[in-house]
């Protein structure tokens, strides 16, 4: 157990690691080309440094060696992490092909899974607890690793977005910790918190560095493993709902785009700009407006996430009706609209796209 000050500590070194190291990506980006480059599809109009996410990783890493958490599979997790960074990094370097970039996730997710580290039981209402074979564990571990990976990444269209979001995760998760005891999510939080708002100095618009998939499938595995090791340990009703809920928006958007691009005939890893942030910018809000209408309504699911996660049934169903008419809320607010359905959205021409 760590004391407060060992905490705050931790999150200094975190944060002024990553505040210290970032320029120094960004440096050595700019010399050997590792930019992302501009086009159609993207809001930058110059080449930005990328792999900014390594910084996350460098803030990370320094305040771990501080904190030195134990946990029976802390080896897994930090090889399934390496993985992951890895993967990100090759892809935002090399462009790697979607079964070669989902390879390594699953490589990366299935370490966690066979080192014992899985989802072992969901909590039903009128059921109650239902716990899991062996081998449906590891596939629902699998499963949600790479889920969340590849929400955090798919909202990364946006200077900050994607940072930002995970930040609001992260401290939802670290507040339903420290109602529960859970020490070591306590620790891990306080890092990630630390490392990605140090990140973000550099990252918020105008942004002199992407994190790049180095950083988004790094951050999105991160949200996936302490929800393991806190939330869907709780014995709460609707407990598998409560990790979805933090990360409400990047579900949201991911679940949208997997049905669009089916609809419309095209590959599930095809990049469009039918994003929820693109449509905010369409909408007329600008790019720091349409990045902080995501930030709010990230805040409000973190909100009702923390609520959700020791309410009883009742209150819970109540509660999980408001999160359904918030999500409502949120398309009308982006666009998806005809008569408030929110299938609309996959319809293969809007008005807007038929004006171009």
């Amino acid at each position: 157990m760590w004391s407060a000050v060992e905490l705050l500590i931790a999150f200094a070194i975190a944060l002024l690691t990553a505040i210290i190291t970032t320029p120094i990506i960004i440096y050595v980006s700019k010399k050997f080309n590792l930019v992302d480059q501009p086009d159609q599809r993207k809001q930058h109009q110059k080449a930005v440094a990328s792999i900014g996410g390594l910084g996350i990783f460098f803030g990370i890493a320094a305040g771990f060696f501080y904190l030195q958490p134990e946990h029976p599979q802390m080896t897994a997790i930090i090889i399934g992490a390496i993985i992951m960074l890895l993967t990100g990094f090759m892809d935002d370097i090399f462009d790697l092909r979607p079964g070669t970039k989902l390879l390594g996730q699953v490589s990366a997710a299935s370490v966690v899974a066979y080192s014992g580290l899985v989802i072992e039981k969901l909590t039903l209402p009128f059921i109650g607890t239902v716990f899991l074979g062996e081998y449906v564990g590891i596939a629902l571990t699998i499963f949600w690793i790479i889920a969340a990976a590849n929400a955090i990444n798919l909202i990364d269209g946006l200077d900050g977005l994607a940072g930002g979001v995970s930040t609001i995760a992260f401290i939802s998760i670290l507040i339903m910790a420290i109602m529960d005891y859970r020490v070591i999510v306590v620790g891990l939080c306080v890092l990630l918190i630390g490392a990605t708002l140090g990140f973000l100095v550099f990252n918020f618009h105008p942004a002199k560095i992407f994190m790049g998939d180095t950083g988004a499938l790094f951050l999105g595995y991160s949200i996936a493993i302490i929800s393991m090791l806190g939330l869907f340990k709780n014995v709460a009703f609707f407990s598998f709902v409560i990790p979805i809920i933090v990360i409400a928006l990047p579900v949201f958007d991911t679940l949208l785009a997997i049905i669009r691009r089916i609809h419309n005939r095209q590959g599930i890893s095809e990049a469009d700009r039918q994003h929820i942030h693109y449509r905010l910018l369409r909408n007329g809000y600008s790019h720091r407006e349409s990045v902080w209408i995501i930030y709010a309504f990230s805040m409000f699911f973190g909100a009702m996430a923390i609520v959700f996660n020791n309410a009883q049934l009742m209150t819970s169903l109540a509660i999980f009706c408001v999160v359904i008419l918030g999500i409502h809320f949120f398309s009308i607010v982006c666009g998806i609209r005809s008569g408030g359905l929110v299938l609309s959205f996959i319809n293969k021409k809007d008005e807007v796209d038929k004006r171009r």
